[in-house]
């Protein structure tokens, strides 16, 4: 299963739209928050594929919620923007918040930086900011999880 992960699109509709086109086989698309309004102009290219969006602080008069636990190919998954756990000043509160919960994966945004790190047992992905053209895909198969650092 191929999973894409974007964050802080800030307006980059287009780059996503890109991303998206390159990875026609992706099963998954997450959306970290800081462009709640750039995912949905997405109605097209997101058809037909699981979707999940988390706001971000960003994302003014946003209904959708801060965080999103899901399961996929048999991992568990957080989805959260970060700014309600603080990441700008470390990821600690994440990383506790995703191991109580019995997560195999943390994914974040908001600092616009990538990283990809195993901690803990648990995989941790910020995908950077699509707004600069970084995004992340998860690949989860019978041998593992693998995290990619993408760009346009």
């Amino acid at each position: 299963m191929r999973i894409l992960v974007f964050s802080d699109s800030h307006g980059s509709t287009y780059k996503m739209r890109t991303a998206i086109m390159n990875h026609p086989e992706a099963d998954m698309i997450i959306h970290l928050g800081d462009g709640e309004r750039d995912f949905t102009a997405l109605d097209e290219e997101i058809a037909g594929r699981r979707t999940v969006q988390v706001c971000g602080n960003c994302d003014f008069y946003s209904m959708l919620p801060d965080n999103e636990f899901i399961t996929a190919a048999g991992k568990k998954i957080l989805c959260t923007h970060g700014h309600s756990e603080l990441v700008k000043h470390g990821t600690g509160v994440l990383i506790n918040k995703a191991q109580r919960m019995g997560a195999h994966i943390a994914l974040y945004g908001h600092t616009h930086q990538s990283v990809t790190d195993y901690i803990d047992g648990l995989y941790v992905m910020n995908p950077g900011a699509m707004m600069n053209g970084e995004y992340g895909a998860i690949d989860i198969t019978p041998n593992g999880i693998m995290l990619l650092k993408m760009k346009i």
